[in-house]
């Protein structure tokens, strides 16, 4: 049996434009041809599409993922050997992050010694003590929790606005390459990840790369956090996560 790029499509949860941009470089060429020329995938297909799949969740690069993929010398048990040595390390550094995790939410929310009207001259109408009692609860016995408390009890007004308005200029700079259509593993999207990065530890705290990752994660976990940069161009959540990924790959 075989299944048109549409039904692909649904089955995978990407879209038919990815489906057709693997094509185009190489990396998931569908086995057969309707007799009107569309793509139709078989069940070999499906089983790289899913190894494709499994490696970009995991942040590989397309151009890595064709190169593990191809390896003649990789058989598809040695492949998923691989695939489980991937996915317990994954874990093991989730649960790590998890202990330690400090994050852009409780960094903007804690010990902001403003007056309500400072408040609003710099946040508008987002309250940034929102999630205080919730950040508190599930960080505060972390030196990040400590030091963006820190940090924040020393800012002014000025500082609040300048540190917002350098966190915009940072997402909005991701959301052009979005926009232009710039692969999230590129580096110049790698580029901005790492502004992002250093602009966190500059103004809140000590960020590694690997804390910078969970990060990313929560972005697209967490509701609240997607749905706000998905305001500022929609797919913005995932697309920085996917950023953020690369540039811990290339920084490793």
């Amino acid at each position: 049996m075989s299944h048109s790029v549409g039904q692909v499509a649904r089955l995978a949860g990407v879209t038919v434009r990815t489906l057709h941009h693997y094509d185009e470089i190489g990396l998931l060429s569908p086995s057969e041809r309707s007799h009107a020329g569309h793509r139709r995938y078989g069940d070999e297909d499906l089983d790289r599409l899913q190894r494709i799949l499994f490696y970009r969740e995991l942040g590989f690069p397309l151009e890595e993922v064709k190169v593990l993929l191809d390896d003649p010398g990789v058989d598809p048990q040695e492949h998923l050997r691989r695939q489980h040595g991937l996915l317990s390390g994954r874990i093991e550094q989730l649960q790590k992050m998890a202990t330690a995790v400090e994050q852009a939410m409780e960094a903007k929310k804690m010990g902001i010694n403003l007056t309500p009207e400072e408040k609003f001259e710099v946040f508008g109408d987002h309250d940034p003590d929102q999630y205080e009692d919730e950040v508190r609860e599930r960080w505060g016995d972390t030196d990040a929790y400590r030091e963006s408390q820190r940090k924040a009890a020393s800012y002014t007004k000025e500082d609040w606005q300048r540190i917002n308005d350098e966190m915009n200029a940072i997402h909005g700079r991701m959301a052009d390459l979005l926009a232009a259509g710039v692969p999230a593993e590129s580096e110049q999207a790698m580029d901005v990840a790492e502004q992002h990065r250093l602009f966190i530890t500059g103004a809140h705290y000590e960020c590694s790369h690997e804390m910078h990752a969970n990060l990313g994660e929560m972005y697209v976990s967490d509701e609240r956090f997607t749905a706000t940069y998905d305001a500022i161009r929609p797919g913005l959540a995932t697309y920085l996560r996917d950023a953020i990924l690369a540039n811990g790959i290339r920084h490793a």
